[in-house]
């Protein structure tokens, strides 16, 4: 979800890195952050507690911000850490032992356990690597840095958190770009999309598997998942051309066999309309792909074609 969180604060933003501090210091920018969540309808006392230990920008967050590395990977080098075998290992034993947890969720929301985990492994390696900068330092720094209106909202989204009763300070810890707990939800999709698997409390998106996957089920849903189909699947390409290949260009499955596109066995059952697109990641000497729907679905998560294939890999490979 990282990739996502970071092109989204990048859009909203209005202005380069660095350009906030020409509309003054971090100091002041964090009392107007506090005028700004009084606003919004945050306590006073909230506002207060959440900005304390705000004296100077985070120097971690300024540091990783800026030294983003450029992705120049192929696919192919992409899914083979992405869709290492150490991941899918603990994937399997992940899915061994929550195995009823996975037919709850998928009977309460339609999603099946394989995005689930693939997500799950990709985001935070099932919840073993959920960052540990408390998200409204990290927010706040960002915001100042980059002059950036998302997440400045986010920081006070985070504060609403902390006045729901939703969590504490303290829990509110994630990425360097404000992502938290094992789904790396920013604090409005928190808001908006986590929910408590049991019923009971606020979701716990940190601590609890339930929660975490749970909601995780939820943003698919709410993001348009169909139950029932797969998200793209592996195909043998005898095409000569990459033209009118890509994600949006959509026919039917029959379409693309009649090209010279083969489904391998064991591929899920679909009618000859079923619509897919074909992706070529590495170009036509590479791997093939199809993508279905549901594939849309899981770049609404994060809008990587890499992202969303390895994702659906790593949990085809959990399962199998």
């Amino acid at each position: 979800m990282l990739r996502r969180n970071l092109i989204a604060g990048l859009a909203l933003s209005t202005a380069l890195p660095g350009a906030a501090r020409a509309n003054g210091s971090y100091g002041s920018f964090v009392q107007k952050l506090h005028a700004q969540a009084l606003a919004a309808g945050i306590p006073a006392s909230i506002a207060t507690q959440a900005l304390a230990s705000l004296t100077t920008p985070n120097p971690t967050v300024l540091k990783l911000d800026h030294h983003q590395a450029e992705f120049t990977e192929t696919y192919a080098t992409y899914s083979s850490h992405a869709v290492s075998a150490a991941r899918i290992t603990s994937g399997q034993s992940k899915y061994s032992a929550s195995a009823s947890l996975f037919a709850a969720i998928t009977s309460r929301f339609g999603v099946s356990a394989g995005p689930m985990l693939g997500i799950w492994g990709l985001e935070t390696n099932y919840g073993a690597f959920e960052g540990d900068i408390y998200v409204i330092d990290a927010l706040a720094t960002l915001a100042w840095d980059r002059n950036s209106t998302y997440f400045a909202h986010e920081a006070i989204k985070a504060m609403q958190i902390i006045a729901n009763g939703d969590a504490p300070a303290g829990r509110l810890t994630g990425s360097y770009a404000g992502a938290m707990g094992q789904p790396q939800f920013m604090p409005s999709v928190y808001l908006s999309t986590a929910i408590s698997f049991s019923g009971s409390g606020a979701p716990d998106i940190w601590h609890s598997d339930a929660d975490a996957l749970a909601s995780m089920a939820n943003y698919l849903v709410k993001a348009g998942w169909h139950p029932g189909q797969p998200a793209s699947e592996p195909v043998y390409s005898n095409l000569t051309s990459a033209d009118g290949t890509g994600r949006e260009n959509v026919q039917s499955i029959g379409y693309w066999l009649a090209r010279g596109v083969q489904r391998l066995p064991g591929a899920t059952p679909l009618p000859q309309n079923f619509p897919a697109a074909v992706l070529l990641p590495d170009g036509i000497s590479g791997q093939a792909f199809f993508a279905f729907p549901n594939f849309s679905v899981i770049r609404r998560y994060n809008p990587s074609d890499f992202y969303a294939l390895a994702t659906d890999a790593l949990g085809r490979s959990i399962l199998a």
